[in-house]
């Protein structure tokens, strides 16, 4: 086996090429080496064959009945010659070769393996060749990106996405969940000044080009200190269950105190319960006693500051019996506690009374 190694060939490849041929063909010496603006009858070039990565190249040339010798080459490097192989390379094989055609393949294509090959045909009176250029297409990558970010509402943000790939991927960034148009950025990096709680979210980045998207996400965390809803009073009558509510909406989430005046209550302190899910906490008593109406402050609290808001929790007398049997025309006697209702028949039969005293 013959092995061809052309060192400093950049600037003259095509004589490497013809020095590789004459060690593979035991050519004359005298191998005429033609320039740009000689003919080119005998040179024949190729449309470019583009492919994508990770696909197999079938490369074929047609032979005659003249031909002695034929080779596949890369660039300087001599990848079949006839039925023997040249190349180490393990993704090489040869395909066909009979009196019209020599093609060989080269499976799973990789960037490294984009450029000129040669196919070389040496009749009994002169060589000719065939060339061909391959383009190697590279589906995008995200290779740099953004980790999931938790920031001080205010902040300045910045989001980075780099990504690899050919022809070259587009980048584009927007604001996924909650969906915000407005959001967005055809750059490979998207800057969000001032950043509110409202731009808390999920991001997606998506690298495109002609063969293939990938797509990536970063989430953002917004911190913000709480802010309570206002507090709604509530009436209980005593010895009735009575819930005080408190809703704060904070990042991260509130931690709640409750108090009475300056007095701070615990759960089961005097039979009250507390309760904290979430942004909700309930203050509950099973049994309201006289000593339990009054006003009371919720007090929400994270890293970032806290707020606070009063509730009050005041008395419904229920009516008695004696008040369900008093219609709208009774009247309370303050003395004796006793009531005497006057119907529109006792102030008529009075009035007749009144005009026959008269006569």
């Amino acid at each position: 086996m013959k092995m061809v190694v052309c060192g400093g060939c950049a600037a003259s490849w095509r004589r490497c090429v013809v020095m590789s041929l004459r060690l593979l063909f035991l050519l004359p010496a005298g191998l005429p080496v033609r320039s740009q603006g000689e003919s080119q009858s005998d040179n024949k070039q190729m449309d470019n064959i583009t492919i994508r990565q990770g696909e197999t190249l079938f490369l074929s040339c047609s032979q005659g009945d003249l031909v002695t010798h034929t080779a596949w080459l890369n660039r300087s490097s001599i990848l079949y010659a006839g039925e023997d192989k040249w190349c180490v390379d393990p993704r090489v094989s040869l395909v066909t070769l009979n009196q019209d055609e020599f093609t060989i393949k080269i499976e799973d294509v990789d960037v490294t393996d984009e450029g000129q090959y040669i196919c070389a045909v040496q009749t009994r009176s002169r060589p000719r060749t065939t060339s061909v250029h391959i383009i190697v297409q590279v589906p995008p990558k995200i290779v740099n990106l953004s980790k999931d970010l938790v920031v001080n509402e205010g902040s300045n943000v910045t989001l980075m996405c780099l990504a690899n790939g050919k022809p070259e991927p587009a980048i584009v960034w927007r604001m996924l969940s909650p969906s915000d148009d407005s959001l967005s950025s055809d750059n490979e990096v998207l800057e969000i000044p001032f950043i509110s709680r409202y731009r808390a979210g999920v991001y997606e980045c998506t690298a495109a080009n002609d063969i293939a998207v990938d797509t990536q996400t970063v989430e953002l965390t917004v911190n913000y200190p709480p802010s309570v809803s206002d507090g709604r009073d509530v009436g209980v009558t005593l010895g009735q269950r009575g819930v005080l509510q408190c809703e704060a909406d904070a990042v991260p989430e509130a931690d709640f105190e409750w108090y009475r005046d300056d007095r701070r209550i615990f759960n089961g302190f005097d039979g009250i319960e507390i309760e904290d899910a979430g942004g909700l906490s309930k203050l509950t008593f099973f049994n309201v006693s006289e000593a339990d109406y009054g006003n009371y402050t919720c007090v929400a609290i994270n890293k970032l500051g806290s707020v606070n808001t009063s509730i009050v929790l005041y008395e419904i007398i229920e009516p008695t019996s004696s008040t369900l049997l008093q219609g709208p025309g009774a009247v309370q006697d303050g003395n004796s506690g006793t009531s005497t209702v006057f119907t529109p028949t006792c102030l008529l039969l009075i009035v007749l009374l009144q005009l026959l005293l008269k006569f």
